[in-house]
């Protein structure tokens, strides 16, 4: 199911009363369901030496969740400055944060390595010469273009403006030790929001051919290897969830066998967003109209700047209707937002319980990379977040945005240049 029947069953009977004090809408996330899947994560794996979680804070970049991940033993991937000191305002440096960027500035490196470093994972061989202080441990984000494929999300790893690829490798690793590097990690990231575990198996089981691979030309041992994220949630009802224990069964026995060839393994690091946030929020939305044309559409109190996943990628959310069952008088329509685009829809032709306005509607999944990909067409705000912690209390964890954040980098002092001609 999208949501847990325990989640379900604590926020359900009191959303009424949620929605009467803080208002609608809002992203409200669930405490005790985020600590179960990160002891799951930390179960399974608990054969493998070293194993960590780097949650992935793009998925959900708020303090207060990062608070719980780290009390957990979690460390952060991250991705630009602004990420870096939300990890580092939880209290999180060196080892326990990853830099993982692209396309990566001068500025950016700069905040990565101060106030603390962090493990730097490169993006490109290009990058090696940028960055300020060759630190001890060098990473590099591998891309093995042909070799492998990767899903609708991510996209042909050919295709793909991530990693190094194959025949650069040595040339990278060779070029970080000639500047004073180690200890060496090995990073990937092929797909996301997969839900076949076997192909999680695939692409550790690439990673330790790689390392023995590149160990092997250079004399070199690789002190971890990081398979990245991607692992999948069941978004829709028919879905058969992500199988953890058979992902961490397999892969332990590929580390074990390394080990038993090499001599050694490395560490495995995981990177997971979705899998640890996703099915632990809800977007709880009002019905405000209804309109009746060529379709019978229900205009909502939240538009796609809260959650552009169905307009982005087609994606699929499960809707629930406070208080209706969905086996009761039902009608297919379209649920939508106020923004001018008509792909501002949170569910097309869907058939739900009969909808009358002020009933709220429970948008599920939304606990990665629901709010965090917000913005502001139309100068439309982003909505609240909430936190129903695990003693029942629900804790306002962010303010909806206000006209007056939307118009604030239009107040600076006057700057003007007359450009030099001729």
């Amino acid at each position: 199911m999208p949501m847990s029947s325990s989640y379900r069953d604590r926020l359900f009977p009191i959303l009424p009363e949620i929605a009467a004090n803080f208002g609608t809408p809002f992203h409200i996330y669930d405490e005790a369901g985020i600590r179960q899947t990160g002891l799951r994560l930390q179960q399974a794996f608990a054969d493998l030496p070293g194993f960590r979680e780097y949650f992935a804070v793009k998925a959900l970049p708020n303090p207060r969740i990062m608070e719980i991940m780290r009390a957990m033993g979690f460390g952060f991937d991250c991705s630009s400055a602004a990420e870096l000191t939300l990890a580092r305002q939880v209290g999180a440096h060196g080892d326990d944060v990853m830099f993982t960027s692209n396309n990566t500035s001068a500025a950016e490196f700069l905040a990565a390595q101060n106030n603390g470093g962090c493990l730097l994972n490169l993006d490109d061989i290009s990058l090696l010469p940028k960055v300020p202080r060759m630190p001890e441990t060098i990473c590099f984000r591998y891309n093995p273009g042909p070799r492998r494929s990767g899903n609708s999300i991510i996209g042909n790893p050919v295709e793909a403006k991530y990693g190094v690829a194959h025949h650069q490798l040595i040339d990278a690793y060779r070029s970080a030790m000639n500047r004073g590097a180690r200890r060496f990690g090995l990073h990937t990231m092929l797909a996301s929001n997969e839900l076949n575990y076997a192909y999680m198996v695939q692409t550790v089981q690439m990673l330790l051919d790689v390392a023995a691979w590149v160990g092997n030309e250079l004399g070199i041992r690789f002190d971890f290897v990081n398979m990245g994220g991607g692992l999948g949630i069941p978004y829709r009802p028919e879905d058969q969830p992500f199988k953890l224990e058979a992902l961490a069964r397999e892969v332990t026995g590929l580390f074990e066998d390394f080990g038993a060839r090499h001599g050694y393994a490395p560490r495995l690091y995981m990177e997971s967003g979705r899998f640890m946030t996703g099915p632990h929020g809800v977007l709880v939305v009002k019905a405000i109209n209804r309109k009746e044309i060529y379709r019978h559409y229900i205009g909502v109190d939240a538009s796609m700047s809260a959650l552009m996943r169905p307009a982005m990628y087609g994606a699929y959310h499960h809707i629930e209707v406070l208080g209706k069952p969905a086996d009761g008088p039902s009608q297919v329509v379209d649920v939508v937002g106020s923004l001018c685009e008509n792909n501002d829809k949170f569910a097309i032709q869907r058939e739900l319980p009969q909808i009358a306005e002020g009933d709220l509607l429970v948008i599920q999944d939304t606990g990665a990379h629901g709010h965090a990909m917000g913005f502001n067409y139309n100068g439309k705000l982003r909505p609240q977040e909430l936190l129903l912690r695990d003693d029942g209390i629900v804790e306002l964890i962010r303010r909806a945005e206000t006209e007056a954040d939307y118009l604030a980098t239009l107040r600076f002092e006057p700057r003007q240049m007359a450009p030099k001609r001729g």
